[in-house]
């Protein structure tokens, strides 16, 4: 029990040692905690001295202000209270103003109300032996206040006489008219005043005894705190520290900064100094009045890891971490390494990732297309922004219309043309716009590139220009210039070789376009040549048509319109599977081909037939290229009766305009496409109201990829509808504007006749009856019927040829037995007769009787043949009309 006494004993007398110990230590004079701590003793002591004086002085300041105001209040409102003029003009003003006054006195805490006559007399005061006194004015009152009361004036003053100081407030009273009646007078003593702010000071005192407490425990806090920081050491101790501490920051080649809570600079050793261009006084200065970069990453809250800044033409990595999280007061500590020469490396480094990633862009989007214009824009539009701020392609003017370069050629077509405000337009490039002609200057960088075949560095005034050859193993192709603002990065000698690899790649896709160009046109000039240039002028016909190409290049659609006999005309619209110059060359076959059966004037379904055994025979002799599949229409109009006979083979049907407007889609007999077989051509016979337009298409006019025909049937229905009273050209127009766009995904084919007929009078017509005698009779009414038509000279010509004709088809022929004169642009004899046999053209030897018939009528005609009916067949020869006939 006594052990455990002495134990607790000893804990209790080394916890009081410790105590001891350390407020000596505190105290200790010697160390910087011990004099920092009698420092600030002796200035809070200071500061709560002249706090408490400054407090007290301001609190009667303040109770003067206070009285001033309530003297001014009361006199003012006891001057204006109702009934002071009537109780200073009655009988007795004292006895009705006393009493007022002194309650007023009471009311307000004031020293004295008192209300004075004109003369001065004091009819109120808080002294009775002092009513109706006259008052005696001090000096002051008579110089500095009575002057102004008799103004009209409240006058607020502090009076100043022996034993008596007050604040006072005096007011004027005016009778109705203006004549003075007295004044209002109210008094607090200066004493008054003093004992409000002696009520004030035992609590004023104990509050800087308070805070003088308070500084004592907190100084000494702060005390403790400092010596724990500065570890006890004595002033020179700590130099010595600091001056270890001094050479080693110093020393170091990292920048340190140390921007304390309050955005001042606290210290900043030489290399930061020198990275940063520090001013010598930057310690202590605010950041923001260094430069905004730099006051920028001083002063931001924000941690940064291994950031870069630029300062002038260094690059630093920074790293920034606030102070206070680690013991240290509020701030942050930032450090700077120069990372200039790095980060030129990291730089080069990213350059060369950035052109092999725009070499690839370049590799994916240039070329998609075999358009040259396209790709040209493909390569302005991958090098804007990224590698120029400027960008112009000029091909060699041969190039453009798909030739090969000429070398040298020194005219250029500008093809494309991108550039951002401020980087240089036409006229910084070269002063042409798209599609206008470039003339390369002798000595001029484009001359040297197109001389030397590389790429050229040069500078335009302010802007940084390269030049670079469009060359492909045939020569060169055209140019293209990369211009940089005078804003931007200058171009380096390295650029050189990603503009030649960025042109090399354009030039290959450009030539392939080029090449494409060649052939498309090529293709295009055969197609066009193998169409009819003009549709020609057939009798009761008007014709117009069109032809549109392919966006994606030359199709095989073609249209053809061809003359038969007895002013009959074929129409034929036609479409040849797939594109190119293969395309072309295979629909000038089937037109020759069709052109070929037509002369021997075969039916439209025969007509298909043959074609369609052409084209499967066709395909069997050659496997490169094949035809099967190809489609065609093909109607044969006849003036006389108005019936246009038509066959299809896997082709679209007409449109039919009538002359009211209304639009039809007939139905026809359709077979399978040319070249398939299975089944035999069929005509459908379309009976034509004179003034009607038949419209003959292809399917690129109403069929594409994201419409189908219905649809597009219904466009063109739409586009047609009202136009029956319009010509053929109109209707081409408005069957033009039923397309998607204006370049079709698939070529297109048109053809528009307008019927019309052969008038009454220019039509004769007999039916011969099967006796030779008849050929006498019917050889005089032609002979009239020619003379009707102004066709004398040609009379005995017909009837020679008409007796011919007839005696043959009463010869071998057999009944009916018709002959017909059609009189148009030509005069057209026709005999028919049921027999399908067929006359041939012999030469007759000298001893024959016979066979000379058909070699006269041979001739004497223009042309002749012969063509077969559903009855027979018809033998017909043609004669043109003599000059100034009709």
């Amino acid at each position: 029990m006594f052990e455990r006494l002495r134990v607790r004993s000893r804990a209790h007398t080394s916890q009081a040692v410790r105590g001891r110990t350390g407020l000596r230590a505190l105290l200790d004079p010697h160390s910087v905690a011990g004099r920092a701590l009698v420092v600030e003793l002796v200035i809070v002591l200071l500061l709560v001295a002249a706090g408490v004086t400054a407090l007290v002085l301001q609190a009667r300041s303040s109770t003067v202000n206070d009285a001033r105001r309530v003297t001014r209040g009361v006199a003012e409102s006891f001057a204006r209270a109702p009934g002071l003029i009537a109780a200073l003009d009655g009988p007795n003003p004292s006895a009705t103003l006393q009493p007022r006054a002194e309650a007023v006195r009471r009311a307000t805490g004031v020293d004295s109300v008192v209300v004075l006559t004109a003369d001065s007399v004091q009819l109120t005061s808080p002294y009775p032996e002092y009513l109706g006194r006259p008052y005696a004015q001090p000096r002051q009152v008579a110089e500095n206040v009575v002057p102004q009361l008799r103004k009209g004036r409240t006058v607020t003053f502090e009076l100043d006489e022996a034993h008596y100081h007050s604040i006072a407030t005096a007011v004027p009273v005016f009778g109705a008219d203006g004549t003075p009646k007295g004044v209002v007078a109210v008094h607090i003593t200066v004493e008054t005043v003093d004992s409000v702010v002696g009520a004030d000071l035992p609590v004023l005192l104990g509050g800087a005894a308070a805070a003088v407490a308070l500084a004592v425990v907190a100084t000494g806090l702060a005390g403790r705190r400092l010596r724990r920081q500065t570890r006890g050491l004595c002033p020179a101790s700590l130099a010595r520290m600091y001056e270890h501490h001094d050479a080693v920051l110093h020393a170091v080649r990292e920048g340190v900064v140390i921007v304390g809570g309050d955005g001042r600079i606290t210290l900043a050793n030489d290399e930061a100094r020198r990275l940063l261009a520090l001013p010598p006084d930057a310690e202590r200065r605010p950041v923001s009045e260094l430069d905004p970069a730099t006051a920028a990453l001083l002063s931001s809250a924000d941690e940064v890891t291994d950031g870069i800044h630029q300062a002038g033409d260094r690059t630093l990595a920074v790293n920034k971490r606030p102070t206070a999280p680690f013991g240290g007061p509020p701030g942050s500590v930032v450090t700077l390494r120069d990372s200039t020469e790095l980060h030129e490396l990291a730089g080069r480094v990213e350059a060369a990732g950035q052109r092999r990633l725009l070499l690839y862009e370049a590799g994916m989007r240039i070329g998609d297309t075999l358009d040259m214009t396209h790709t040209c824009d493909e390569l302005a539009d991958v090098a804007l922004g990224r590698f120029a701020d400027a960008v112009t392609v000029d091909l060699v003017d041969a190039v453009t219309r798909g030739e090969d370069p000429a070398a040298p050629d020194r005219l250029l077509r500008r093809t494309a043309l991108r550039g951002t405000p401020g980087a240089g337009g036409p006229a910084a490039a070269g002063g042409a716009v798209v599609g206008g002609a470039v003339v390369v200057a002798d000595g001029s960088p484009q001359a040297r590139c197109l001389d030397d075949g590389h790429a050229v560095l040069s500078a335009d005034g302010a802007h940084s220009v390269i030049v670079a050859p469009l060359r492909v193993r045939d020569g060169v192709l055209g140019l293209v210039e990369f211009r940089r603002s005078p804003e931007g990065t200058p171009y380096e000698r390295d650029d050189l070789l990603l503009a030649e690899e960025l042109a090399a790649r354009a030039a290959v896709s450009i030539d392939n376009a080029r090449r494409f160009t060649r052939e498309h046109g090529t293709a295009e000039a055969l197609q066009h040549s193998l169409l009819p240039r003009i549709a020609p002028g057939r009798t009761a016909l008007d014709i117009a048509h069109r032809y549109l190409p392919a966006q994606a290049g030359v199709g095989g659609d073609w249209y053809d319109v061809i003359p038969l006999p007895g002013f009959r005309t074929a129409l034929v619209v036609g479409d040849v599977v797939g594109h190119g110059i293969h395309a072309a060359v295979a629909m000038g076959r089937l037109r020759i081909a069709i052109r070929t059966f037509a002369a021997l004037d075969l039916p439209p379904e025969e007509m298909l037939g043959r074609l369609d055994e052409l084209v499967a025979q066709t395909d069997e002799e050659c496997d490169e290229y094949q035809i099967t599949g190809s489609t065609c229409a093909y109607a044969v109009y006849d003036p006389v009766s108005g019936i246009c006979t038509l066959a299809r083979a896997g082709h679209l049907g007409p449109a039919l305009v009538t002359p009211d407007g209304s639009v039809e889609y007939p139905e026809t007999a359709l077979a399978p496409p040319l070249g398939v077989g299975g089944r035999p051509f069929a005509s459908t016979e379309l009976k034509l109201e004179e003034g009607t337009h038949l419209v003959l298409f292809t399917d690129g006019l109403v069929e594409t990829r994201e419409r189908d025909v219905d649809q597009g049937l219904e466009r063109l229905r739409s586009a047609l509808a009202g136009e029956g009273r319009l010509g053929p050209e109109e209707t081409c127009r408005a069957a033009a504007r039923a397309l998607p766009a204006p370049h079709p995904e698939d070529d297109v084919a048109l053809l528009v006749a307008r019927a019309g007929r052969l008038a009454p009078d220019q039509v004769a017509e007999w039916d011969v009856p099967m006796d030779p005698s008849a050929v006498g009779r019917i050889r005089s009414a032609c002979a009239r019927r020619l003379s009707e038509w102004g066709l004398d000279e040609q009379a005995f010509t017909v009837e020679l040829i008409l007796s011919e004709l007839i005696t043959n088809a009463l010869r071998y022929g057999t009944a009916p037995v018709r002959v017909r004169l059609l009189r148009d642009t030509s005069l057209v004899c026709e005999v028919s007769d049921g027999s399908s046999t067929a006359p041939h053209l012999r030469w007759a030897a000298t001893t024959d009787e016979g066979g000379r018939g058909i070699f006269l009528v041979a001739q004497l005609s223009h042309r002749w043949g012969t063509r077969y009916t559903a009855e027979g067949k018809v033998i017909w020869c043609e004669l043109p009309l003599k000059e100034g006939t009709e």
